[in-house]
């Protein structure tokens, strides 16, 4: 026999307090002191009491949850976009529903049809293409949305909050070309991303100016697969002198696939990363890398939802953020830059400050 899930009205009783009291602990709806607050708990967990979310979105109308969609929680970006999401989130009364797609448009579909059905207070979606599936295009005008990263700005009809993948691009291909470097192959993920072609066209736009043309390799998303890939790609053709991994995925792919050539950095080939997490600057030779402002990113996008949640209904708005490059010792000299015969020295920056272009109903720079 099934045993009886308690109630609220039982923890109630339990610790001492009105049914309203439990709810303002559970919801977030209303301030509690610090001392109610632990009885409350105390006596939940006693009881091991699960509060009935259905029942309370019936009640109330609404569910406090927001649902973030993501292409890929293998992917230490998202995790680490969501994990800030969450904690502000959670700071406001809201949880926190988080799906990915696996970088699927089918399971996108199923993913978002669950998500939902949950009457969310919010979304936060990344989609896994450049097309923004239609079920969000159906629910546009009655759920708030924000979309975030993988987004053609020119295309979104709801708020977004993005980096300035071009700008990232021109950054590292300049910071190679001071450094001397002319062959340069760019590890890219998935070219049928926005954000991945503006990287490279970031790239493209400083090495054409001078004659010459980067390679580019498709490595795809998983890391494995990704290493595979590049260490083919190196036995048919010679080393580079530089090497520009798009992600941090397919930096790692880089990595993996240089290992098993015997190749060394920056000896034989100089590499910059992308998103610059803690192990870039781990190792025996720490990488150079492109920083994106995650935390930046994740208050803008939860400011936004906020502010849509509770009931503006202006214009979409468009917040760009700026990346920043941290120079470190996987790029080296190795030859003088006929821009830049004096052989200045390279400023490398010891923190980053992050700077941000709100652009409302404006159309992106391309």
């Amino acid at each position: 026999m099934a045993k009886k899930r308690s109630t609220i009205k039982e923890v109630a009783a339990l610790a001492g307090v009105s049914i309203a009291t439990v709810s303002n602990v559970f919801s977030g709806s209303k301030p509690v002191n610090d001392d109610l607050r632990r009885r409350v708990e105390r006596a939940a967990k006693d009881l091991n009491y699960q509060i009935d979310r259905a029942a309370s979105q019936l009640r109330s109308g609404q569910a406090r949850v927001v649902g973030v969609l993501v292409p890929d929680l293998d992917d230490v970006f998202f995790t680490s976009l969501v994990s800030r999401l969450e904690v502000m989130a959670r700071k406001d009364g809201y949880d926190v529903i988080v799906t990915s797609s696996r970088d699927d448009v089918e399971v996108e579909k199923s993913r978002l049809r669950a998500l939902l059905g949950w009457r969310p207070s919010g979304l936060v979606a990344i989609p896994c293409s450049d097309t923004i599936p239609d079920l969000l295009r159906d629910e546009a005008g009655s759920i708030p949305l924000v979309f975030a990263d993988r987004v053609i700005l020119s295309e979104a009809f709801a708020d977004t909050v993005t980096i300035d993948n071009i700008e990232a691009g021109e950054m590292v291909a300049d910071h190679l070309r001071q450094f001397g470097h002319r062959d340069v192959v760019i590890a890219a993920s998935d070219l049928s991303v926005a954000p991945i072609r503006d990287r490279i066209q970031g790239v493209r736009n400083v090495f054409l100016q001078h004659g010459r043309e980067p390679t580019v390799v498709e490595l795809g998303s998983n890391a494995e697969r990704g290493a595979e890939i590049f260490a083919n790609w190196l036995e048919a053709n010679s080393v580079p002198s530089a090497i520009f991994g798009l992600t941090n995925v397919t930096t790692l792919s880089v990595l993996a696939a240089l290992a098993r050539h015997h190749i060394d950095v920056p000896e034989q080939s100089a590499l910059v990363g992308f998103d610059d997490y803690v192990w870039m600057s781990a190792r025996k030779v720490p990488l150079t890398a492109v920083r994106q402002p995650i935390d930046a990113m994740a208050q803008a996008i939860w400011q936004r939802l906020r502010i849509r949640m509770a009931g503006e209904l202006e214009e979409p708005h468009h917040t760009v953020l700026n990346v920043s490059l941290q120079a470190r010792n996987s790029v080296r000299q190795i030859g003088s830059d006929p821009l830049h015969s004096d052989d200045q020295a390279i400023e490398e920056k010891a923190g980053y400050e992050i700077h941000h272009k709100d652009i409302v109903g404006a159309t992106p720079k391309v």
